[in-house]
């Protein structure tokens, strides 16, 4: 469980130290847009109400989404705590659970989740931005299912044989 806490905590504060940077040091905020590697990397402030990709923004369910986000890397941090698994099933609930919770500190302190990372390429324009808590829980909710479940080899045998 130390390298699901600390992959965690890492995501957690890179998460929020770029933010910062990015949006109070960089002053995204007031200047909307940042051009870094045109058109690949551009810096967009998006502030998001809603879920992925700003679904259900409409809704006033901040706080819906904040405890839904905590009882999510709750049950993980336990399923995982009871289940085990391989390092990599471990290192995919850090990234997962630091992910969620970078997007609920956005949510308690703003009212919204702050992105600001747009990429673009080949005369393809993206008009979505996301952030490293998004990657985060996107990578995290992946290699829990890639890692675990029957048959991945990803037990370390604290499972209950039920036949």
């Amino acid at each position: 469980m130390r390298v699901t806490y600390w992959t965690a905590f890492w995501v957690f504060l890179i998460d929020q130290a770029t933010k910062w940077i990015v949006v109070h040091g960089m002053d995204l905020m007031t200047r909307m847009v940042i051009d870094v590697v045109p058109p690949l990397l551009t810096f967009r402030m998006a502030w998001n109400r809603g879920v992925n990709f700003g679904l259900f923004a409409g809704f006033d369910a901040r706080w819906l989404l904040v405890g839904i986000a905590v009882a999510v890397s709750a049950f993980v941090l336990v399923w995982i705590g009871r289940e085990g698994g391989s390092r990599m099933t471990y290192l995919s609930a850090g990234l997962l659970v630091g992910g969620a919770m970078g997007n609920v500190v956005d949510r308690v302190l703003y009212g919204a989740v702050a992105d600001f990372i747009n990429m673009s390429c080949c005369g393809i324009n993206n008009p979505f931005a996301f952030n490293v808590a998004d990657m985060g829980v996107f990578a995290g909710a992946l290699g829990l299912v890639i890692f675990t479940g029957r048959g991945s080899g990803a037990g370390n045998g604290k499972r209950r044989n039920s036949a």
